[in-house]
């Protein structure tokens, strides 16, 4: 799918012509009348209304670029509402432009338009044609080969074995356990899988279902990328991100699966399975949030299956939208304590992340030094491995040699010293390093007295 309607036959040549220049399977055209753009005219009139009571008088081209709408379609709209006296003319402004400005009845209005939805964002796509947008960037329909996953982990270290097992479960597309000891980089095994499947995609600001507007772009886990130039045409309601690799922890609850309708503003937000999609979601020490594994794997047992979820909207209206991402579930502990046989049926693939051997520990340390700008020597590393792994019996972690780089680093900051890989600076980060907190119990007395505050 190329375009981002299907019923536009008028520009549907010079939008696949665009998009094969650009190498794309999906691109948004720019919409040429408000039947294309898929909105009514009082819900633009509303929106042009809630804008301009909320930033003030303002000229026709700041409006269109502020609802990401071409200036056509916005100054008709304009016209019709100076024609009803809602607005008026303020001034003129280069271009044939005005400066428009609500009048009093216009503010009444906009006042009423408020009350009902207090959204003055981009204006927001149409949910079908978010959905033709997910199909044609879904990860599912792009098989990845092993040069291509090689080319992903081109600056993490990954044994042959895991490589191997990890390309198959990612075609897959049915999603993964990592689990294994904490520190052996799950989360970022996660973040280089989802860059198998192209840089990046196309996703609108916000998604429109009758009159229930839904944010589907968030900052915190859509990284933005530089736009296409201003001479290739494009819907400006749709911004180019990076694939997204939405990553959630202990914080994970159930209202965070389901969209969340805020009763002040009249706008919902999309849960975290809908701003995952076309990239992938990664349930970081999973079997540690504050809802069980049973519910959280519940909630996710159909949508596996037939890759479509189904959400309720604040009027009860349930709406079917694409199930379509990567989802890797990463625990310290055993899948099998976790879930039950019907659920690992549907995620089949389960991966041990294991821990680096000596080998791979001096390639991890290669690795970080050239990222943290530090000459990398051998001699250090096999003193560190002698005198604080062999001997104590300590297991090998893949995060141990950036993070002990970055220790000797700030440790070289503070001494002014060149930052180096020497085995003293070794021994003198050490013992911070490998420090283990041990909790004490407390006396009786004070355990008594807590429990009198209590």
């Amino acid at each position: 799918m190329l375009m981002s309607k299907p019923a536009n036959t008028i520009s549907a040549d010079s939008a696949l012509f665009t998009a094969m220049m650009a190498g794309e399977n999906f691109w948004p055209t720019d919409p040429r009348s408000l039947q294309e753009l898929g909105l009514s005219e009082p819900f633009v009139e509303a929106h042009i209304c809630r804008l301009l009571l909320s930033a003030g008088n303002m000229t026709g081209r700041q409006v269109a670029s502020e609802l990401c709408v071409a200036f056509r379609l916005v100054e008709t709209q304009m016209e019709r509402l100076r024609g009803r006296r809602l607005i008026s003319h303020c001034g003129s402004a280069s271009l044939n432009d005005y400066i428009y400005g609500l009048t009093e009845e216009g503010r009444k209005r906009a006042q009423v338009f408020h009350s009902e939805c207090s959204y003055i964002g981009p204006a927001p796509v149409p949910l079908m044609d978010y959905v033709i947008s997910v199909e044609a960037q879904a990860i599912g329909d792009q098989p990845v080969r092993r040069n291509e996953l090689l080319d992903a982990f081109y600056d993490v270290s990954v044994s042959d074995d895991l490589l191997d097992m990890l390309g198959p479960a990612v075609n897959s597309g049915s999603g993964l356990f990592l689990y294994g000891a904490p520190g052996n980089g799950k989360s970022t095994l996660a973040r280089c899988i989802t860059s198998c499947f192209g840089q990046e995609i196309w996703i609108p600001y916000a998604v429109i279902d009758g009159r229930e507007i839904i944010t589907l772009y968030d900052p915190s886990y859509h990284e933005q990328v530089e736009q296409p130039s201003e001479s290739l045409s494009f819907d400006r309601r749709w911004i180019r991100v990076r694939r997204p690799t939405v990553v959630v922890g202990g914080e994970l609850t159930m209202d965070s699966l389901e969209i969340r309708h805020d009763p002040v503003s009249s706008t919902s937000e999309a849960p975290l399975q809908m701003k995952s999609n076309c990239g992938c979601l990664l349930i970081d020490d999973f079997g540690r949030q504050r809802i069980s594994p049973a519910d959280l794997l519940n909630r996710w047992i159909i949508p596996l299956e037939n890759r479509h979820d189904f959400l309720t909207l604040s009027t009860g209206k349930k709406i079917q939208v694409p199930f379509e991402q990567l989802i890797i579930f990463s625990t310290n502990l055993d899948p099998s304590d976790l879930v039950d046989e019907a659920f690992l049926r549907r995620i089949p693939y389960r991966i041990e992340v294991r821990d680096p051997d000596e080998t791979e520990f001096h390639r991890l340390f290669q690795i970080a030094a050239i990222k943290l700008g530090c000459e990398y020597m051998a001699e250090p590393v096999n003193h560190l491995l002698e005198k604080f792994y062999r001997s104590e019996n300590r297991s090998l972690r893949r995060c141990h040699a950036r993070d002990l780089l970055l220790q000797i680093r700030n440790h070289c900051t503070y001494h002014d010293l060149p930052f180096e890989m020497l085995p003293e600076y070794f021994d003198a980060v050490a013992g911070c390093f490998f420090t283990r907190v041990r909790t004490r119990s407390l006396p009786p007395s004070s355990a008594s007295s807590i429990a009198s505050v209590r």
